[in-house]
């Protein structure tokens, strides 16, 4: 027979260990759990970060970390955070959204508090659009009743079926509660090929008056691209509510790349391939890229989308 002391030194030894194993911050070194109400966004490291990578977005990045401090560091939002970018493909959008991901959920896109939709491949029938609705509903509200910091990502608005996205709007809206759940500690990010054109446009005019691109600001754009994509059938955002009762809370432009933001980017991908930069294989690869408008050659018409796929081609070097 054990002694009544041993029993209880055993049985205080093991609610000490339960107690301990099960203390969140144990916990939550092994499972991914979703942030504390009291969680800050370290502004200094995502504002390097932004500096590092992401190149000749001036106007993005001062926007969207001004944006995202302010709605993270107050404790009591009136709605979720939601986030429209605009430009051509291979400006940055993408980028700047992981990024962003990454310092709200340290896993990132791999974080299961992190959700990529992409129009053609989880919306692809137009014949099928009241179903998506439901299903996105459904999908929306059960992911915020697990985590009210979710991060909602759409890629691909120019491709989404008007009206589709609408079906959110409930969500975005400002509502304290819907059937007993709180969207506002969550963020939406809608990501558009949309409104480059205008973009894009505003940015040559500037040059041509001899401004410099780090001149423009969100107040020369933001009205532009709202109206525009309002209108543009294939915007995903064609007619939306979400747009008509001014749910989107930053309309962010993506200005076009020069060649020496290309420059950048090429840098930047040798690096990370552990390659020492060389300057005569980093104007191989821009010469390879194409610029417009034709006769300037300002910008380039694919950013840095082509990077990567120019730089293999060099792997002898």
């Amino acid at each position: 027979a054990l002694e009544p002391i041993s029993v209880s030194l055993a049985i205080g030894v093991a609610w000490a260990l339960t107690g301990y194993l099960s203390h969140p911050n144990f916990y939550c070194s092994y499972v991914e759990c979703c942030p504390s109400a009291g969680h800050r966004i370290n502004a200094t490291a995502l504002k390097a970060q932004l500096d590092a990578k992401l190149f000749g977005q001036h106007l993005a990045k001062d926007v969207v970390l001004r944006a995202v401090m302010g709605f993270t560091n107050n404790p009591s939002p009136k709605k979720p955070l939601t986030l429209s970018l605009h430009g051509w493909a291979g400006t940055g959008k993408n980028f700047l959204s992981q990024i962003l991901a990454e310092h709200i959920h340290p896993a990132g896109l791999r974080s299961k508090f992190v959700h990529l939709f992409l129009a053609t491949l989880h919306f692809p029938h137009q014949d099928q659009v009241k179903l998506y609705k439901e299903q996105l509903q459904n999908w929306i509200r059960g992911n915020v009743s697990a985590c009210p910091h979710s991060v909602f990502i759409f890629d691909e608005m120019d491709k989404m079926h008007p009206g589709l996205i609408d079906a959110i709007k409930p969500f975005l809206d400002y509502y304290e509660q819907i059937d007993r759940v709180s969207y506002r500690k969550a963020i939406f990010i809608f990501l558009s090929n949309a409104g480059g054109d205008l973009i894009n446009k505003a940015a040559l005019d500037f040059w041509t008056s001899g401004k410099r691109r780090e001149e423009i600001q969100l107040k020369d754009l933001e009205l532009l691209l709202s109206v525009g994509v309002f209108n543009n059938k294939n915007s995903g955002l064609w007619h939306s509510s979400l747009i008509d009762r001014n749910l989107i809370d930053y309309f962010v432009p993506f200005l076009p790349l020069e060649h020496k933001h290309v420059k950048m980017c090429i840098r930047a991908e040798m690096t990370a391939r552990g390659y020492a930069v060389d300057e005569k294989i980093v104007q191989a690869v821009a010469d390879e890229m194409t610029f417009f408008p034709k006769e300037q050659k300002i910008y380039s018409d694919k950013g840095c989308k082509t990077v990567q796929a120019k730089l293999d081609i060099h792997e002898d070097f």
